[in-house]
């Protein structure tokens, strides 16, 4: 079988190398999966995508008459594929649920450290020679309440961390963890107590229905005035207009993002010099008190390792006609099986 890696950059292929063992035949491309790259599946059995590929219902279609039978993604979140369209055409679909929730979380916290301490202000000031303390006070992250959305994998993570910091931890979950709770003193509530009573708010949620503008206007009234606001999970639980309406008002005192609900087409690509046509982008980038990152949390060395494993792994998988224990359809592995041998090329 043959496999095609969409958004592809050149510095995954030294891990993409290491961890093809089985010298799996695969084409690597930089154009990402849309409406208008999706037929250059024509006569690959498998397709591997990354968090700005768009495999929506309109794009499955495509893929469905390309031959497309199997779809991995090289990452956790798998809001940007039609998970039941791919039910309908029979189209198995896995991903790597987790790569390294370490520097998801590390990541958070500076971004927690920066905009706090005012870092990106300061290192431009003193490339100013301008050695003026005035505009960088901060505050001591011991003793503050830390609110996280979402105590999973990196949630837990970032408790840990947070202890170490000495901030009393509150956290939003559907599963309580007890040795969080026994060991680092977290109190469970609801997102509207945790959005009252947090000095600082990091969200760690998957993107569902449920969780689409789990922070908005409603939600950001609760706050305390002068809140910092920091979301490493998932674009789309943030209402970024209404974000950029509580900075303006002063009641999010800072803003961190790694991730934006519309960063398709804008993070991972190099756009200096070229006019953005997105308004709320923009406007978040005038901003002294927000501090956005495009999409990078995930950029360590080790979690890069981790996912080129685990898709290789899941690629294996499908040759060889077993179920992965990353699979996201409900798809029988018999099913889905092509009665050809397995084609083995080196890269």
């Amino acid at each position: 079988m043959k496999t095609l890696f969409y958004s592809t950059k050149a510095y995954e292929q030294p891990y993409l190398e290491m961890a093809n063992t089985k010298n799996a035949e695969i084409v690597c491309i930089k154009k990402s999966l849309s409406a208008e790259t999706a037929h250059l599946a024509t006569g690959f059995d498998i397709i591997s995508v990354f968090t700005g590929d768009d495999a929506s219902s309109e794009v499955m279609d495509i893929l469905h008459e390309a031959g497309v039978r199997f779809i991995t993604t090289r990452a956790a979140g798998h809001d940007n594929i039609d998970i039941e369209k791919a039910n309908k055409y029979g189209i198995r679909v896995t991903n790597v649920p987790a790569y390294s929730p370490y520097a998801i979380a590390e990541h958070a916290v500076a971004m927690i450290l920066a905009l706090n301490r005012k870092i990106v202000l300061a290192d431009k000031q003193v490339h100013q020679q301008n050695f003026t303390t005035d505009k960088l006070i901060g505050y001591d992250l011991h003793g503050k309440t830390i609110g996280i959305i979402g105590v999973g994998i990196i949630g837990s993570v970032l408790v840990k961390i947070m202890h170490g910091f000495g901030c009393k931890i509150i956290g939003c979950d559907l599963i309580e963890n007890d040795f969080l709770k026994k060991e680092y003193g977290v109190t469970y509530t609801d997102k509207e107590t945790l959005c009252s009573t947090a000095d600082i708010i990091s969200i760690h949620t998957s993107f569902t229905p449920e969780t689409k503008y789990l922070i908005n206007k409603q939600m950001i009234a609760l706050m305390k005035p002068g809140i910092m606001l920091i979301n490493t999970g998932r674009g789309g639980c943030v209402n970024t207009a209404d974000v950029i309406e509580g900075l303006e008002k002063g009641v999010i005192g800072a803003y961190g993002a790694d991730v934006y609900e519309n960063e398709r087409g804008i993070f991972f690509y190099d756009l200096t010099g070229k006019d953005m046509k997105d308004v709320l982008i923009k406007k978040l980038l005038a901003m002294q008190n927000v501090l956005v990152t495009p999409h990078q949390a995930f950029a360590t060395e080790q979690a890069l390792t981790n996912i080129a494993d685990t898709t290789f792994y899941n690629i294996d998988c499908i040759q060889s006609n077993t179920p992965s224990k990353n699979e996201l359809t409900k798809i029988s592995v018999f099913e889905n099986s092509i009665e050809q041998p397995v084609m083995n090329a080196s890269l």
